[in-house]
């Protein structure tokens, strides 16, 4: 089952009751355990592909601790030990692990299940009863199984109030991003879009590096950010502009003088796309003001497209935070 963004807590009708659950920034993943002890633990992306052997120690542990005939819906993080923090990058590369270096990547960083949906169990199928009926089976597994790391349960609200306090507080946590809210009263839908989810937005500026489309008409823009030793390194792309920003914006631009440091540098459509952006290089001396999501990389990378909401032509270059500094709030 599957979430459509929203920009904001959707409003509930008078006596519809909802769930609030975090929403972490990970792999989602179902995890099925086999029918009778010896079988094969299965673990199972969105897409669908099989990872089970990229990820030996959550295997290792179901085995261990989780009954047979068991389907779980969750999200799949990694623990950093050096960085203290879950990590989407050692996430990346524990999912792209060969078999021969799984167990090594393991030792080093554990990966976790958070588990917010419970699809069977005990073999019996639960898809067509309530969520709040669903949930609470779930609560009995973990209680029942004293379930602990690598297993957690996913933290869950029906009160607004603190469903509105734990987007702005536990977002500023690594791995954390938003709320999933889900009717107590809605069945298990594969591939249905019955959820709603709300990521935490915080306003930050970058320097614009490059655009697409003309310096006339700017389609989108390319942000970078200072490094330590004053390199300029991309942090991420805008969605399209509106035609008034488009036009704000081509106001102020100039075009690229020889020795730009993106010379010859290729800018990816999206995240992790081979697709690449057609872009015009401009001198780096214009700040936007972006909205941006918590999907950050450890380098500073934001994963996800920004918002442009204005020009700081009251603010340079030098006052924008350096690389990997993440979704800091703006300057004032």
């Amino acid at each position: 089952m599957l979430a459509q963004a929203a920009e904001a807590i959707p409003p509930t009708r008078l006596g519809a009751g909802v769930a609030y659950e975090q929403k972490f920034d990970g792999h989602r993943a179902l995890l099925f355990t086999p029918p009778a002890p010896g079988g094969q633990v299965l673990i199972q992306t969105r897409r669908g592909s099989l990872v089970q052997d990229r990820f030996p120690d959550l295997v290792a542990a179901a085995v261990e601790q989780l009954p047979p005939g068991l389907v779980l819906d969750g999200e799949l993080l990694v623990w950093d030990p050096e960085a203290g923090a879950l990590s989407f990058e050692a996430l990346q590369r524990r999912a792209a692990a060969r078999a021969r270096s799984a167990a090594a990547l393991a030792a080093r960083t554990p990966a976790h299940f958070v588990a917010f949906d419970a699809l069977q169990i005990d073999g019996v199928q639960t898809l067509s009863l309530p969520y709040s009926e669903r949930r609470r089976r779930l609560e009995v597994l973990f209680a029942s199984r004293a379930l602990t790391a690598p297993w957690t349960l996913c933290p869950m609200t029906t009160d607004l109030a603190t469903a509105r306090e734990r987007l702005e507080s536990w977002t500023d946590v690594s791995g954390v991003e938003g709320l999933v809210i889900k009717p107590l009263t809605s069945k298990y839908v594969p591939n249905h879009r019955g959820w709603s989810k709300v990521r935490r937005r915080d306003t930050t500026e970058a320097i614009i590096g490059a655009v697409t489309g003309t310096l006339a008409r700017p389609q989108l823009l390319v942000l970078g950010r200072h490094d330590h030793g004053g390199r300029l390194r991309a942090v991420g792309r805008t969605v399209l502009l509106r035609p008034d920003a488009a036009r704000q914006v081509a106001e102020h631009l100039t075009a690229a003088a020889p020795g730009h440091p993106w010379e010859g540098v290729r800018f990816s459509a999206t995240w992790g796309s081979r697709d690449v952006l057609d872009t015009t290089l401009v001198h780096p001396a214009l700040v936007a003001e972006v909205s941006v999501d918590r999907a950050v990389d450890h380098g500073g990378i934001f994963r996800h497209p920004l918002r442009f909401q204005r020009l700081r032509l009251d603010v340079g270059p030098e006052d924008v935070s350096r690389f990997g500094a993440g979704p800091v709030a703006a300057a004032g």
